[in-house]
């Protein structure tokens, strides 16, 4: 199995799934504990739930789990969130804090740089080679990172997540026109809650990438997975009318963003 799955498209927008990816290698596999073994910090169905809402936007897809290393972390192992709880490059534990290794059996740096050779190297290189295709394409690439986490999670977010979570690296990583029209689309989206640069600013993808400088514009987009679930618990289902309601939305985010770069592109910037 690839460890990551490209569609290349035409438009200036890529989509990336870092998290989708349920893939564990066996001998990786033998050394989750029961509890890993739910692989419950999957972002769930999202690239399904992406899935036709811009036909022409390019998709890159990591395959394997964030269980094996996370493709949205700095692969030098520096935290997205100091001071605050979050998993790490390679997670020792679950969202909700708990373990997720046999004991004993906890990757340790070897294993670390073994996986960051196979697996997140690969990702972000072809990764990085579309968003330099689709920059000679058009002068510009827009990265969007699509994520998805459980609206209720204690250890690592006090309440309730909203449903759109918006992140630019607090506006660093993508031109603000981009940013408002995204938040313009969440905001008004009936019956749904949204932020922007709240818990979530944007993982290491779109604050490693985000260059708007440099004619490279990245944001996250994090979901709460009660919009698109039929459950935030095992065995965590698809709801196909939660998702169409919200696939609306999505896809007119998503067309707003292509028709700002197409505008930046005809204006050389």
């Amino acid at each position: 199995m690839s460890v990551v799955e490209v569609i290349p498209g035409t438009s200036p927008v890529i989509l990336a799934f870092p998290h989708t990816g349920t893939h564990v290698p066996d001998a990786i596999w033998k050394r989750l504990n029961d509890n890993g073994k739910i692989l419950a910090d999957t972002d769930w169905h999202i690239h399904d739930l992406y899935a036709g809402l811009l036909p022409e936007a390019t998709t890159v897809r990591a395959t394997f789990h964030r269980y094996v290393i996370d493709a949205n972390r700095d692969p030098e192992g520096v935290s997205l969130y100091p001071g605050q709880n979050t998993t790490g490059l390679v997670p020792e534990t679950d969202f909700d804090g708990q373990p997720i290794w046999r004991e004993g059996e906890e990757p340790d740096p070897d294993d670390i740089a073994e996986r960051l050779r196979d697996f997140h190297a690969p990702y972000h290189a072809a990764l990085s080679a579309e968003i330099e295709r689709i920059r000679a394409i058009h002068g510009l690439a827009f990265l969007y990172d699509c994520h998805s986490i459980r609206s209720h999670i204690p250890f690592l977010f006090e309440g309730t997540l909203p449903d759109f979570n918006i992140g630019s690296n607090s506006g660093a990583s993508c031109a603000l026109e981009f940013e408002r029209v995204t938040a313009e689309v969440a905001g008004y989206a009936p019956g749904y809650t949204s932020i922007v640069n709240g818990r979530f600013k944007g993982g290491w993808t779109t604050r490693h990438y985000g260059r708007p400088g440099d004619g490279v514009h990245a944001l996250q987009m994090e979901l709460a997975q009660s919009t698109h679930l039929a459950t935030e618990e095992p065995p965590f289902d698809y709801d196909p009318e939660k998702a169409e309601k919200l696939r609306v939305h999505l896809k007119s985010i998503l067309g707003r963003i292509e028709a700002v770069a197409y505008e930046l592109k005809a204006m050389g910037t």
